[in-house]
């Protein structure tokens, strides 16, 4: 059951808003500039799928919670399925060369039968992971 949604928001904080969209349009993603300001921007994923990056300051006065040490804590993994095990080395490895952390651990024989992926550490510590399935292994 879908309730009818249509798209997703997820939202984080950052520490620098220039440097993490900066950091991002490295990586070749694009904003949407209806939804970029000086508290916030909207990365674009695709059509259906964003990811809000808020200043911090502006991101506690939605939850008047503390934020996560994304240096002790992980709040979230971002994973995101690509096409081809090329776009998941490009675009890690684009995060790599723009200040982020490979955090790739090693998949089992069993997961690694199925899926291609490795992981990066972002500038604020936000956990994302870019996978490729190769769905006709998976239906064999």
């Amino acid at each position: 059951m879908t309730l009818g949604v249509s798209a997703i928001f997820v939202n984080l904080p950052v520490k620098d808003l220039q440097r993490s969209v900066a950091f991002f349009e490295a990586l070749g993603f694009d904003f949407d500039e209806q939804f970029k300001d000086d508290k916030g921007a909207s990365l674009v994923i695709n059509e259906s799928i964003f990811v809000m990056l808020l200043t911090e300051e502006f991101f506690t006065s939605f939850t008047h919670q503390g934020i996560a040490d994304t240096a002790k804590e992980n709040e979230v993994i971002l994973a995101l399925q690509v096409e081809s095990k090329e776009v998941v080395d490009e675009l890690v490895n684009k995060a790599i060369e723009n200040g982020a952390e490979d955090k790739t651990t090693k998949l089992s024989d069993e997961e690694e039968a199925m899926m291609y992926y490795r992981r990066f550490k972002d500038l604020d510590g936000h956990l994302w992971e870019i996978m490729y399935m190769d769905m006709g292994t998976m239906e064999a």
